[in-house]
C-alpha cells in the first residue's frame, strides 16, 4: 500500500512528537548523571550545565559509599522493598480472591468498604496512634505494615481472578481441591502477570518510602535510602575556596540520586512484557 502525502506527514510529525518526548524524558537523567561524574572546577566553568563531562571522576559516589548513611540505608530500603512487598502480594491475594467469588457472603459489603477506603482514611494522626499504640515506632515495621494493602491493587487482582475461566474451578472442586489448594495450585501460576504488575507498583512505593519513614522513626540507622538523600539534597552549598580538590554538595546530591534510581531502572526492562500483560488481563473482560 503506497502511503500518500498526508500519511508521511502524518508520521513525521507522530516521530518528532515522540522523539521529543523521548529527550524531555531522556535530558533530566543525563544531567544527573552527567553532574554527578564531573569534577568541580568543570561544573564551575560551564556555570552549573553539564550535559557531555570532558574528564569524569567517580569520588562522589566512593565518598557516598564510604563516610555517608547510604550503605546502611540502601541495606534498610532493600528489607522494607523485598519483606514488604512479599507482605503485600500475599495479603493482597488473599483479599482479592475471595472478594472475586461471586458466591461470598457479604461480597458487596466488603467490596463497599474497600472502596471507601479508596475514598476516606482515618487521617495522619489517628494512625501514627495505632502505630504508637502498636509498638511500631522507631522499627522497620513501621514502614511495611501500615500500608500492607493498597485497595487499588485488591480490584486489580480480584478483576483478574474473575476473569479466569469458571470451569477450572469447577473441575479443581470435582477432583476434591479445596478453595485455598485451588488458590496456590491454580489461580496464583495463571496470575503471574498479573502479580508482577501489582509487585512492581508495591516494589517501587517501598523503594521511594519516605513519608513513614519521617512519621514514625527517629533512629538514623533506620532511615531508608530516601530520607538520607532528603538530608543530602537540604545541605547548604559548600564554600568555592579550593574547587580543584573540593567535593561540592551539589554532585555528592546528582550521585546519591542516581544510585537512588539506578537498581528501579535496571530491574523495570527485565520486568516490563510482564508489566503490561498483566495490566491488560486484569482490565480487558471476556
Amino acid at each position: 500500500m503506497v502511503k500518500g502525502i498526508e500519511d508521511r506527514l502524518m508520521n513525521t510529525l507522530v516521530y518528532v512528537i515522540l522523539g521529543l518526548a523521548g529527550l524531555a524524558a531522556v535530558f533530566p537523567l543525563m544531567y544527573v548523571v552527567s553532574v554527578s561524574i564531573t569534577p568541580f572546577s568543570e561544573v564551575l566553568k560551564n556555570g552549573g550545565f553539564i550535559l557531555i563531562p570532558r574528564s569524569a571522576t567517580f569520588t562522589a559516589y566512593h565518598k557516598l559509599l564510604t563516610e555517608s548513611g547510604i550503605p546502611r540505608a540502601f541495606w534498610v530500603t532493600i528489607f522494607i522493598t523485598v519483606v514488604g512487598t512479599v507482605v503485600n502480594l500475599i495479603l493482597t491475594v488473599l483479599m482479592a480472591y475471595p472478594l472475586s467469588r461471586k458466591l461470598l457472603p457479604g461480597r458487596q459489603f466488603f467490596l463497599l468498604l474497600v472502596v471507601f477506603t479508596m475514598l476516606f482514611s482515618g487521617g495522619i494522626i489517628p494512625t501514627y496512634l495505632i502505630v504508637k499504640s502498636l509498638g511500631l515506632l522507631d522499627s522497620v515495621w513501621s514502614m511495611i505494615l501500615p500500608n500492607a494493602v493498597w485497595s487499588f491493587n485488591v480490584l486489580i487482582m480480584k478483576s483478574f481472578f474473575e476473569n479466569l475461566p469458571e470451569e477450572l474451578f469447577e473441575s479443581a472442586r470435582m477432583d476434591g481441591a479445596k478453595e485455598f489448594r485451588i488458590l496456590l495450585q491454580i489461580v496464583a501460576p495463571l496470575s503471574v502477570p498479573s502479580l508482577l504488575t501489582v509487585g512492581l507498583f508495591y516494589t517501587v512505593g517501598h523503594w521511594n518510602e519516605f513519608f513513614q519513614a519521617v512519621m514514625y522513626v527517629t533512629d538514623r540507622t533506620l532511615f531508608p535510602l530516601q530520607v538520607i538523600i532528603r538530608e543530602l539534597l537540604m545541605l547548604t552549598q559548600q564554600p568555592l575556596e579550593n574547587a580543584e580538590n573540593m567535593l561540592p554538595t551539589e554532585t555528592m546530591q546528582m550521585a546519591s540520586v542516581v544510585m537512588a534510581s539506578l537498581p528501579i531502572i535496571i530491574v523495570y526492562p527485565f520486568i516490563q512484557k510482564h508489566f503490561t500483560k498483566g495490566m491488560l488481563l486484569g482490565s480487558v473482560k471476556g
